[in-house]
Formats: structure tokens, sequence, C-alpha cells
């Protein structure tokens, strides 16, 4: 892989100035993110070592089952937040002028300005956002979230969102879509709906639209199968991608009936396939901690990405991985190409804890080729 790699890295550096007309329209998650440790021990003021593992969490809540318990927690930092908003933060990094619609406050909150401030537009489509306390750990994340601002975006909602014209102006005019977030938002199948007929159908071509769920798994199977009927139609307008993590191909995999897998790449990839025949869409891809999968029309294709066991930060790793399959799909890349990509970006973001620029990018793959990250 070494050889691709190092063809990726020359590829992308030669072609990313291309990405600068190549613009994307995102929508509809914003929640302001809450970076957390928690306590194992504290030796003084200075000095202390977290929890690990989620596993390791868990036995501290499983032996607190009865009697009550308290841990220290260290809040590192207060971010801006959500899919839409972290798969926006790597895109526009790397040059992709970006259009968002996102549950952003009135007025906007201030976590959220120096996204801002790299778009090329946005609307608040919300009057409060979301909040998250992402509490990390070196195998992972665990978020817990306060929703309840979702509840308000129905499709009435839409609707006055939709009134001026500007979002289906700029989708007109797009090389890419993305929808974010469907399990937090109550509403989002019937919103989704309306969009395909008012909006998706209506485009003078058939643009890619990549879709993040987030974790499903406090929807109903009824719930869940609904959305994915939906996705299906989109289908019939654009060309639907559904991007899943591990935990999420698994719970989908469960409601249509396929084998739930590990992380292998020769797992992932058959799940990706089997995914993709069933909803009957362009594509799926399912991106994991060390792997990643693609399938579509052409076959099913996975890879390893760059591992980093002490991530500086995990919350958002997967939005940026997001965010460098979807600069692959608008230069036309190769499948293998795009999940290279974006593990790349990804990589990049859990050791810098922040995004890349396209050049930061095709440098990072390239010490990637030579086994320096």
């Amino acid at each position: 892989m070494n050889d691709e790699l190092a063809k990726l890295a020359e590829l992308f550096g030669n072609r990313s100035p291309e990405l600068r007309s190549l613009p994307i329209v995102s929508g509809f998650d914003a929640f302001v993110d809450e970076m957390i440790s928690v306590v194992e021990e504290r030796s003084d003021l200075s000095h202390w070592i977290p929890v690990p593992t989620i596993a390791r969490m868990a036995e501290h809540m499983q032996a607190a089952a009865g009697k009550s318990s308290l841990r220290e927690i260290v809040v590192h930092e207060t971010a801006a937040g959500g899919c839409t908003v972290n798969l926006s933060d790597g895109t526009a990094t790397l040059g992709i002028p970006m259009h968002i619609f996102a549950t952003l406050g009135e007025p906007v909150h201030v976590a959220f300005q120096s996204l801002l401030d790299k778009c090329a537009s946005y609307r608040s489509w919300g009057k409060t956002p979301g909040r998250t306390l992402a509490l990390e750990f070196s195998d992972g994340k665990y978020m817990l979230s306060a929703i309840t601002p979702t509840f308000d975006f129905t499709p009435e909602h839409l609707d006055a969102m939709l009134a001026d014209g500007y979002y289906q102006e700029c989708c007109r005019n797009a090389s890419m879509l993305v929808l974010t977030d469907w399990s937090m938002f109550p509403h989002m199948t019937a919103c989704w709906q309306k969009l395909n007929s008012e909006v998706y159908s209506k485009l003078p071509r058939r643009l890619p639209l990549y879709i993040d769920l987030v974790d499903p798994s406090s929807r109903t199977i009824i719930d869940i199968s609904e959305m994915l009927d939906t996705v299906s139609e989109l289908d019939q307008n654009v060309e639907a991608i559904l991007g899943l993590n591990g935990v999420e191909a698994n719970v989908v995999a469960r409601v249509l009936g396929i084998p739930t897998v590990g992380d292998s790449e020769t797992e992932i990839a058959t799940q990706a396939a089997e995914i993709r025949e069933e909803l009957k869409i362009s594509a799926v891809s399912i991106h994991c901690v060390k792997t990643a999968s693609v399938a579509d029309s052409t076959g099913s294709y996975a890879v390893s990405g760059p591992y980093c066991a002490q991530p500086k930060k995990s919350t958002g790793a997967g939005d940026r991985f997001n965010a460098g399959f979807c600069a692959g799909t608008l230069l036309g890349l190769a499948q293998r190409e795009k999940l290279l990509l974006g593990c790349a970006c990804s990589g990049f973001f859990v050791r810098e804890a922040r995004s890349a620029t396209a050049e930061e990018l095709a440098r990072f793959i390239h010490k990637w080729s030579r086994a320096e990250v």
C-alpha cells in the first residue's frame, strides 16, 4: 500500500486546488460540545491519570450500582460540534466552499464563529443549538447529548426555512450535498421526504448526497426502517452515499436482517456490499477505528488507516473521515483513494486535534506512505 499512498499524496497535492470551485451544501445539526476526561486518580493539583478506556469506566459505574458514586471530570475544551459542523470544518479547511444550514442558534452561538469564518455562507435554522458532553477515552468516546432543541425541526419548520429559496439556490449550484444526524432529530425522516420531493427532485443534475445518520441505537426499529426506506427513495433523485461507523453499520444490518460483523477489512467490505444491495442505493461506506470500506456498483473495497493509539482528540474524527471521503468524491477519485483520503483526514485530526489544510493532508499521506506517522 506504500506505493498507492505515495501516488495518492502526489495526486491530491496536484488536484486539491480544484476543490475551491466545487461547493458543498450541508445540514442540519449544530451542537456545543464539551470535551471531557474522567479522572481515575489524582496525586496532586497538577498531576492526575484519566480513566483509560470505556470498559474501565463501565467497571466504575457497575461498582457504583445500588450505592452511588462520584468521579472528578476535567473539561478540556468547549467547542463547536455536531456532524454538519465538524464535517464542514474538515471540508472548508481543505478549501471547499461550504454552505451550511444548521441549528446554530439565534443569535448564532459564539462557539461556531471560527468555522463560519471559513465558509462561503451559512444560515441558522434553529433558535438553540444542541449540547453534548463528550467523555473521551483511549479506545473511543461516550457522548451524552441534550437534543430537546431538535424537537422543533419539523416539516412545518422546514417549510419556513425554505421560504426564501436560498437553500434551493445553493443546492442548484452545488457539486455535492450532505445530510447529517438523523438520529437526534425525531422528525427528520419526514423532513428528508419533503426535501426529496420539493428540492432534490427539481435539481438540474443528479448530485452525490452523503448521509451520516449518527448512532441510531436509541431509535425504534420502525423508525429506522422508515428512514432506510426514505434513503432508498432519495437515490431516485441523487446519488445517495450512506456513511456509517462500525456501530451504526451493525444497527442498520440488524434492522435489514444482515449479519453483524467486527472491524476487519474483509468483514466490513462484505457488510457494506450487503447493506448497499438491500437498500439499492449508489454507495455505502463504513469507517471503523482502524479500517474503512466502501461498496458501489463496481464492487466492494476496504483499507486500513493510520491508527493512532493515543489520540489528542477523538470526538469528530469520524466527521473528518467523512470530509476526506467527500473531497475524494468531488475530485472523482477511485473508491480506494476516497477511503485512504478519508482515513488520512481522520488520522491527521486525531494527532493534531484540528482539521488539515490540503497541503498538510498531502504531506501527511506522504509521511504515511513512508511509515512516519
